[in-house]
């Protein structure tokens, strides 16, 4: 069973994961998972943390001579902010004064609420976006796994704010990872820099969408047996899972609504004697399982909560109107979000491939792919036996 777990704070001393289930011998590229960590920090419209954090990823355990061994891989990403706000954050003796005014938006009442903390910062500290490295470092490593089946992952930036970009039949994958907002259209990149720049100067912030394609994915993968196993499912469940998210639409999500089913579906045809479809419509799911064709997702993005011109709030302690606290922050994360989203999907779907095909061995488990989609495509010839 693959599974997957992170802890830490975002001031604290470092973020924490553990990944288990992934086969052995599965060939990982350090570096790779650190331009991932950086990409992450990117983006226009991010704050001051960015500039001080240097993500770097570091191997515990389930890792020899650059291998998977098959047992859990624990990692940790280090929080360099750490050494300037110890005597506030030291696991043992940190303290100080506590935050009391909720912000519109955040966790910080509902989560001070949950857990009876009347310092919101021992809320916030977890909510935190920081979290989001650790999600990125473990994602990177499935990223690889994925690779070595022939599943890749490309995610680029839709929308910012009223700005939304035409619709591209062909994504410049280089184009979009050069761009500050990871646009592939320059004239729209330019326009989404100039809305996030007047955000910033009204003490605002900005949300957006941003879509995500996977490729190489084959039919099969997911299941209508039970609503826990659909694909579509468990995929849109991951990236709600993130900070900010508000939709998940697949494929033409709520376009859909609109269309007759004539309009709707995506037509089978022949290609040269193969099975072919007119269109994509569905995302490349039908019925809770793969279909061959690309996994596509559009994410929905809320502008972040914590705002330069602070919202009305309380102050908790006081019993009195006050505004929202005001913490480091950033105008627009919906560039680094799209990161973040690209890493909930690759974690995400390594656990219904590895449930799909098995194998204790990166090695095993390429070769009961291979078998299977082989095996698939025999499925209707002539001569196949009934």
């Amino acid at each position: 069973m693959f599974r997957y777990l992170t802890a830490g704070e975002s001031h604290g001393p470092a973020l924490v994961g553990i990944l288990d289930g992934l086969p052995a011998h599965l060939e990982l590229d350090v570096a790779a998972i650190d331009a991932t960590l950086r990409a992450r920090q990117g983006g226009y419209g991010r704050g001051g943390r960015m500039k001080i954090e240097s993500d770097h990823v570091e191997f515990l355990a389930g890792l020899r001579g650059g291998r998977t061994l098959g047992s859990p891989l624990a990692i940790i990403v280090r929080n360099k902010d750490f050494e300037n706000v110890r005597e506030l954050m030291d696991p043992l003796t940190g303290g100080g004064k506590p935050l009391t005014n909720p912000r519109p938006g955040h966790t910080d009442y509902a989560g001070a609420m949950k857990y009876r903390q009347r310092d919101l910062r021992n809320v916030l500290e977890r909510a935190s976006a920081r979290e989001t490295a650790m999600r990125v470092a473990l994602g990177a490593i499935c990223a690889q796994f994925l690779a070595a089946l022939g599943i890749r992952t490309t995610a680029h930036v839709s929308q910012i704010g009223n700005v939304i970009a035409p619709e591209l039949i062909e994504i410049d994958v280089e184009r979009t990872n050069a761009s500050e907002v990871r646009c592939p259209d320059p004239a729209t990149e330019a326009r989404m820099i100039e809305a996030i720049d007047a955000a910033k100067t009204a003490g605002d912030t900005l949300g957006g969408a941003f879509t995500i394609r996977v490729t190489g994915v084959p039919v099969g993968v997911g299941s209508n047996r039970q609503p826990d196993t659909r694909l579509d499912g468990v995929l849109a469940g991951a990236v709600m899972g993130m900070q900010t998210v508000k939709a998940v639409e697949v494929g033409a999500g709520r376009d859909v609504a609109a269309l007759p089913g004539s309009s709707a579906h995506d037509i089978f045809t022949l290609d040269n004697g193969t099975v072919a479809r007119g269109s994509n419509r569905a995302g490349g799911i039908e019925g809770g399982i793969s279909n061959g064709q690309d996994i596509v997702l559009r994410v929905s993005v809320k502008p972040i909560p914590t705002l330069m011109k602070a919202l009305p709030s309380v102050n908790l302690h006081e019993g009195t109107v006050a505004p929202a606290s005001i913490v480091r922050s950033d105008v627009c994360v919906v560039p680094a979000a799209s990161i973040v989203g690209e890493a909930m999907v690759r974690l995400a779907l390594t656990a219904p491939i590895l449930e799909k095909f098995g194998g204790d061995s990166i090695d095993e488990t390429r070769d009961n792919l291979e078998r299977a989609v082989a095996a698939a495509a025999k499925l209707f010839e002539p001569s196949t036996a009934r």
